[in-house]
């Protein structure tokens, strides 16, 4: 395998990385904020009634499973969506979904803070990691409501989600759109060091990148990059993101995020 550590494909909220697991390279479809049962968690916290989109939501990670013959999918955080034990329809759309994805890959999910219930519900189904993430070769991964091991930060490229990262455009009339984004940049060394405690060169590799990835289910929520008043909700972003640039899905690249 050659090209990027972390690449999106083009359309999609999604990557491919290359990973490595117990010294054999892999290749990893990764995604973020899946949030099954969110129809459910709609309807009971807001009662807002919206039809369930599990079946669609689980055909469009099957054929991205397909698409690009992955050996392993990673989860960045967020699989679930109640924030406990998975039950009802989350439950009942976990399952099916595991069990289809059993089919095609290993499965693991470095858990989100909606994700406090999946260990004990996957059992030896999936690999769930300890919450500060893992490192599956020159990749980390976490899910970014809490602050990344440093075995992490050692990546090459660090992983990282939880934001559901949006930009609104604005038309020449005045109208406007949300549009789900990428943000990519250099991993600032110093933000990581000084909750750590320790020199930046002990903490990440001179020219590590963080990658924050958009949300998988376009039902849910995020942070308007680009709108002043936003607050992040990582405890290491913006900070930790130096020179970070927006790209939409299809791969249009917008320049600095605050400026677009």
């Amino acid at each position: 395998m050659s090209g990027p550590l972390v690449e999106p494909i083009p359309g999609h909220p999604a990557a491919v990385a290359r990973t490595s697991r117990r010294g054999f390279p892999e290749r990893s479809l990764v995604v973020a904020d899946y949030h099954t049962g969110i129809e459910a968690g709609l309807r009971y916290e807001r009662g807002v009634e919206l039809p369930s989109k599990a079946a669609v939501r689980r055909e469009r990670l099957l054929s991205l499973l397909d698409r690009t013959d992955a050996d392993r999918l990673v989860v960045l955080g967020d699989l679930g969506h109640r924030i406990g034990d998975p039950k009802g329809d989350e439950a009942e759309e976990l399952r099916d979904l595991a069990a289809a994805v059993a089919d095609r890959a290993e499965l693991t999910v470095v858990p989100g803070n909606h994700d406090g219930g999946l260990a004990d519900f996957f059992g030896d189904d999936a690999e769930v990691t300890d919450p500060a993430g893992v490192r599956l070769g020159d990749v980390g991964f976490c899910h970014g409501h809490t602050w990344p091991s440093r075995e992490v930060l050692a990546a090459d490229v660090v992983c990282s989600a939880h934001e559901h990262p949006a930009v609104r455009l604005e038309d020449e009339v005045g109208g406007a759109r949300k549009e789900r984004v990428w943000l990519r940049g250099s991993l600032a060394p110093a933000v990581f060091a000084e909750h750590y405690g320790v020199d930046p060169a002990e903490v990440t590799q001179a020219d590590a990148e963080l990658v924050v990835f958009p949300a998988f289910n376009d039902t849910s929520g995020g942070t308007w990059v680009n709108v002043a008043g936003q607050g992040f909700l990582s405890p290491f972003l913006p900070d930790g993101l130096a020179d970070g640039e927006a790209y939409l899905l299809d791969g249009t690249r917008l320049g600095d995020y605050r400026n677009v």
